[in-house]
C-alpha cells in the first residue's frame, strides 16, 4: 500500500508541511504554478534549498505583495536572545505599521472557492480551517461565526493549508500516518498575548492524538500545522515497517542545536491492509426500568452522533428482572462524550468502558450504474480476504421505485453485479 508517513518530532508548522510534501511531488513546477495563481491578490510562494545541521532540505517563503507575511516572532523564553531565527508560524507581521490581520471563515471559504483548484482539494482545505474555527470558538468562548483568525486567517496560511492539500492529491498516498507530535514548551507571543506552549488552539486540535514536549523550549507545533495533520493522518504511532522511495525535508526557519526540520517518507508498507485499523471503546450499562420506546430513543440517537455501532441485548439482572444491555461502540477519543450520551438519555447510573483493538477489512464505495439505477456497491480487503456487497438503501430504493419485493430486486442486482465481475 502506498503509504505516507510524517516524521514530526521537531513538531509541525504548514510551511514545514508543505515544503516536505514538495520535495516528493513528481513536477515541482507545475505545482508552483498552480499555487501561485489562487485567488489571493499579490500572492508568491517561492521555494529555496537550504541546509541545517549539515541536512539539506527545502524552505517555502509565502509573500503578499512582496512583503512576507509570516515572520520572527518572539518566545517568551530565558534563551530566547540566542536564538536569531524563529520558527517559521503562520503569525504577526514584522512591519509594526500594518495590523494584525483579522480574517473571518467566509472571507478564507470566499477566497478557496474562486481558486482554479479541484473539488476535492477545495473540500479537504475548507475542513481544515472548520477544524481551526472551531478550536479557536472552544479557547477563546466564541462562536465559530464570531471568530476572527488572527494569525491563521493571515493569507500565507491560506497558502499553506491549500497548497498541502495539492501536494496530497498529488502524491495520492492510500494511507497517512503520522508519529507521536513534538509540541515544544514555554510561552509565545500571539495576536491575543503571552500563552502557553502548545497555544490553546492547537491544543484543542490535537485532542485524542499522541502529543510531547521535549528537548526544545519554544513553539514547534502551529494550529495550521496541527490541523492539516489531523485531518489526513488516519493514526498517529512510531514508522510502520514500509519501503521507502523518497524523502521530503521541509524547514523551519528556527535554528537549534538539532535540525528543525519535518520529514515526509513515501513508500509502501506490505501489510497496511492487514493491521488494526484502530483502537475503539465499547461503552455498557444495564437497564431495567425503561421503555422500549425510550431504548429505541437512546440508540437513535447514539447512531446519529456518529458512533460506529449501537445494538441492545436481553439480559437477566438480580431478582430475575428481566432487562437490557445497551452497547455503544465509538472511536476511543470519542468515549467521553458517547458515555455522557449515555448517562443523559438513559436511566442508568454508570457506564462501563472496555477498550479494543479493531481487526478491519479497509472499506471502498464504488457506485455501479444498473437497469435499476445506480446502486452503491461496499467493497471490503484485507487479511486475504475480499468481498464485496450492495448497499441496503440502494436496494430498498430501487423496491420501492419498480413496486417489487426486495428479495427480487437484491437477486437481479447480486446477477448484475456477478456478471459483471464475470466479465472484468
Amino acid at each position: 500500500m502506498k503509504t505516507l508517513y510524517l516524521e514530526c518530532t521537531m513538531g509541525a508548522a504548514g510551511d514545514m508541511l508543505m515544503a516536505a510534501l514538495f520535495e516528493l511531488a513528481n513536477n515541482k513546477t507545475d505545482f508552483l504554478k498552480q499555487i501561485n495563481s489562487l485567488a489571493i491578490s499579490g500572492l508568491k510562494v517561492n521555494t529555496e534549498s537550504v541546509v541545517k545541521c549539515g541536512i539539506k532540505g527545502t524552505h517555502i517563503r509565502v509573500s503578499i505583495n512582496g512583503i512576507e507575511e509570516s515572520v520572527a516572532k518572539t518566545d517568551i523564553l530565558k534563551n530566547s536572545h540566542k536564538h536569531s531565527h524563529e520558527h517559521s508560524y503562520e503569525h504577526i507581521h514584522h512591519n509594526h505599521s500594518h495590523k494584525h490581520n483579522h480574517t473571518n471563515l467566509e472571507k478564507i471559504e470566499n477566497i478557496i472557492a474562486l481558486s482554479p483548484i479541484s473539488q476535492k482539494v477545495k473540500d479537504n482545505a475548507l475542513n481544515i480551517y472548520r477544524l481551526i474555527a472551531e478550536a479557536e470558538s472552544a479557547a477563546h468562548g466564541h462562536s465559530v461565526e464570531q471568530i476572527h483568525l488572527h494569525e491563521v486567517g493571515s493569507m500565507d496560511a491560506v497558502a499553506d493549508i491549500v497548497g498541502a492539500c495539492m501536494l496530497i492529491e498529488s502524491i495520492a498516498p492510500q494511507e497517512i500516518v503520522a508519529s507521536p507530535i513534538n509540541v515544544g514548551s514555554g510561552f509565545v507571543r500571539c495576536a491575543h498575548g503571552v500563552m502557553p506552549v502548545p497555544s490553546p488552539a492547537t491544543a484543542h486540535i490535537l485532542q485524542g492524538a499522541p502529543i510531547y514536549s521535549r528537548s526544545v523550549e519554544s513553539e514547534l507545533c502551529t494550529p495550521t500545522g496541527a490541523a492539516i495533520i489531523k485531518h489526513f493522518a488516519k493514526r498517529f504511532e512510531q514508522m510502520p515497517e514500509m519501503r521507502v522511495q523518497k524523502i521530503g525535508c521541509g524547514m523551519g526557519t528556527k535554528n537549534f542545536e538539532v535540525v528543525n526540520c519535518l520529514r515526509a517518507f513515501l513508500g509502501e508498507t506490505e501489510n497496511s491492509v492487514d493491521k488494526t485499523n484502530d483502537r475503539v471503546a465499547q461503552l455498557q450499562c444495564n437497564l431495567d426500568d425503561m421503555t422500549g420506546e425510550a431504548v429505541g430513543f437512546a440508540v437513535e440517537l447514539l447512531l446519529h452522533e456518529g458512533a460506529l455501532d449501537v445494538f441492545v441485548s436481553p439480559i437477566q439482572m438480580k431478582k430475575n428482572r428481566p432487562a437490557s444491555l445497551l452497547t455503544c461502540i465509538c472511536s476511543e477519543d470519542k468515549t467521553h462524550f458517547f458515555a455522557g450520551l449515555m448517562l443523559r438519555h438513559t436511566t442508568t447510573f454508570g457506564v462501563r468502558k472496555t477498550v479494543c483493538d479493531r481487526y478491519a477489512l479497509k472499506q471502498e464505495i464504488s457506485i455501479k450504474q444498473t437497469p435499476l439505477g445506480k446502486i452503491r456497491i461496499k467493497t471490503g480487503e484485507g487479511y486475504n480476504v475480499k468481498k464485496s456487497k450492495l448497499e441496503y438503501d440502494d436496494i430498498a430504493k430501487a423496491a420501492r421505485l419498480n413496486n417489487a419485493p426486495f428479495a427480487e430486486i437484491n437477486d437481479a442486482l447480486s446477477r448484475n453485479k456477478t456478471n459483471e465481475e464475470k466479465k472484468i
